[in-house]
């Protein structure tokens, strides 16, 4: 048995330890099981625990026996991975926030989840135009007789559009759900989420009994955005869930791609604010699968470590906080923001020592502060 997955498992119910702080608290510990039998004092030692959540920690972890724990759980949820799985999307460990816990349910695809198969993200409106419909299975169907997987949330009207067209052209999708996988959400797609399950795959963060609350799907927005190596939002308003996935895309350095209709059309305008603000511009479906054609995959001989850089790995000579940040990148693009993040050093540090990395040639900064290995 892993026994790290044990662990990941016994922090994920620990009220107040979200994903971005359970990632820091592994990356300090390296050994999640190290970090449980920590001392307040070293607990301490992790940048965002204060004095009152380490109590919390400690009052709860006492409470909670890992192993049993584990064996509990898995019997009404067998299927999960945790970061320390083999199995567990390397794309997602990249982002600030990977789920320290993703139930899956349906076809298992490794290619996929090392990233060596791209996956796309397709999202929008539930109550899309008969525009937005219609360019939404015709994009779908092209990706998937392409070869690249469709990832989206399972909503009615343009990620249930995605999914369908998807499977009826002959390929695979993956469906991230805002509820347990017990509960199909919304009922109508009952017979969607029984064929993605028989060709595709269906995740989700939350475990079985878990309702469609409404807090989970802005959540959910960044599992999708995660999942996939570029976004295309066919339509929303610029209140559209579409755009949380759209906006956690660009902080995870990833591709945004918008489908543009006349002003006086409601739900085109989050797609053009989009397209404003730099998205790619979605004209001819040619064009566009050239473009995702493209995108580098991970091959496995360069796949991400999800929890060390590799010993092939040759690192350059560097001080330590240099070394820390260049540690942080890697050959696809990552926001400044997300650099600050994954080091948790400060803004003033980090745009110094990137600097200094430009100048040495090991770093290029692109456009909107994003940065990758050169």
């Amino acid at each position: 048995m892993n026994d790290e997955r044990i662990y990941w498992l016994a922090w994920s119910t620990i009220k107040g330890v979200g994903p971005i702080l359970l990632k820091r608290i592994q990356q300090h510990f390296d050994h999640l099981e190290n970090a449980w039998k920590a001392s307040p004092k070293a607990l301490g030692e992790v940048n965002g625990l204060g004095g009152k959540l380490i109590q919390t920690i400690l009052e709860q972890r006492v409470k909670i026996d890992p192993l049993q724990l584990l064996e509990d759980h898995s019997q009404k949820n067998p299927n999960f991975w945790t970061p320390s799985d083999r199995d567990y999307p390397a794309l997602l460990w990249e982002i600030p926030s990977p789920p320290p816990v993703l139930y899956y349910y349906g076809q298992v695809n490794p290619k996929e989840n090392s990233g060596v198969i791209p996956g796309i993200g397709i999202v929008g409106t539930r109550s899309p135009t008969e525009h937005g419909r219609r360019w939404t299975k015709k994009i779908a169907t092209g990706l998937a007789k392409s070869g690249f997987t469709v990832v989206s949330g399972m909503a009615a009207g343009i990620d249930g559009d995605a999914h369908q067209s998807c499977l009826n052209a002959g390929g695979r999708t993956i469906a991230v759900l805002g509820t347990g996988l017990d509960l199909i959400y919304p009922p109508q797609h009952r017979q969607l989420f029984e064929e993605i399950a028989t060709q595709g795959l269906i995740v989700t963060e939350y475990a079985v009994g878990t309702k469609p609350e409404r807090g989970n799907f802005p959540a959910r927005n960044r599992i999708i955005a995660g999942l996939s190596r570029a976004i295309l939002v066919m339509e929303g308003d610029e209140k559209s869930g579409a755009l949380i996935t759209a906006k956690y895309a660009n902080e995870f350095g990833r591709d945004i791609y918008a489908l543009p209709n006349s002003p006086d059309v409601l739900q085109a305008k989050g797609c053009l604010t989009l397209i404003h603000n730099g998205a790619e511009i979605i004209i001819e479906q040619e064009q566009l699968l050239a473009n995702l054609g493209a995108i580098p995959t991970l091959e496995p001989t360069q796949q991400l470590s999800l929890l060390h850089v590799t010993e092939a790995e040759t690192l350059p000579d560097l001080d330590p906080i240099s070394l820390k940040i260049f540690k942080a990148l890697n050959h696809e693009s990552i926001g400044f923001d997300s650099i600050i993040q994954i080091t948790e050093l400060s803004a003033s540090e980090v745009s110094g020592k990137l600097l200094g990395l430009e100048l040495m040639g090991l770093v290029k900064q692109l456009p909107g502060m994003r940065y990758q290995r050169s």
